[in-house]
């Protein structure tokens, strides 16, 4: 697969104001033809001085019958939508406009190239571990870290319970507003648990809810109420990393980078 790490590597080349010289930043041309558009490798000249410069030649990468535009534009950071995008064109290029009007392609699309990352949530209420990371995921903070990401959402109003654990999930019997009986069957976590113990005693069937508890791959992000599990490890034999349930969008983002930093250090 060639991505262009900078959009500002690849050129459009419909007239020539400079013959043939290129913008010294150029390593890609977007060509013109009569056929539709091309796209070419530029092979640079020796010794070569100023803004625009003498190139040595070009190198085919895809002819005009090979190559599609996305008719939309698009996040240019956000190469694994592109990637996605370029591989559901069914041609073997496909050149993006961006929202800033650069320009970009992906040439043999592949996403193998890209690493895995399980993300697990529970919801309801807002799933806000997922939900931000695919809010970052479409603004390109992720452009640099090679990731893909698979969401795993566990929907606890599905749990057969009496009572859940908090009003904002929108429940009618919650941990923090009612008072129990006794004998209920409780949706929560170890913390829940903590909570029946010391207000009521250990008389209730207890569904763990904690996203934790969901882990089945590696690496992996999830989040947890308790503040002594955040960090980046290994939890229950799964390589991985924890943030609270209250982690604004750059302790995810860090996490996330902190998270692929280590797995690949290791591999």
């Amino acid at each position: 697969m060639i991505f262009s790490r900078l959009c500002k590597e690849v050129g459009y080349a419909s007239t020539r104001p400079c013959g043939d010289q290129v913008y010294f930043l150029s390593r890609y041309l977007i060509h013109e033809t009569g056929q539709g558009h091309e796209v070419l490798e530029v092979i640079p000249g020796p010794d070569q001085k100023g803004l625009m410069r003498t190139i040595a030649g070009t190198r085919l990468l895809a002819g005009a019958g090979e190559v599609s535009w996305y008719p939309e534009k698009v996040q240019l950071q956000n190469r694994a939508r592109l990637v996605r995008l370029a591989l559901d064109s069914g041609s073997r290029c496909t050149i993006f406009t961006g929202r800033d009007e650069h320009i970009t392609f992906v040439l043999d699309p592949d996403l193998s190239f890209f690493q895995t990352l399980s993300v697990y949530d529970v919801t309801p209420p807002r799933p806000s571990l997922s939900a931000t990371i695919r809010e970052l995921e479409e603004a390109g903070m992720f452009a640099e870290l090679d990731v893909v990401f698979e969401h795993t959402l566990r929907d606890i109003s599905q749990i057969d319970a009496d009572v859940y654990p908090c009003r904002a999930s929108g429940f009618l019997r919650t941990l923090d507003a009612d008072l129990l009986l006794g004998g209920e069957r409780v949706a929560g976590c170890l913390t829940a648990r903590e909570l029946l113990n010391e207000c009521y005693g250990d008389e209730f069937l207890v569904t763990d809810i904690c996203p934790l508890s969901m882990v089945l791959e590696e690496p992996f992000i999830t989040r947890c109420c308790r503040k002594e599990r955040e960090g980046t490890g290994m939890y229950g034999g799964r390589f991985g990393a924890v943030v609270h349930w209250g982690a604004s969008p750059y302790e995810i983002f860090s996490a996330v980078k902190d998270v692929l930093a280590a797995w690949r250090e290791d591999r």
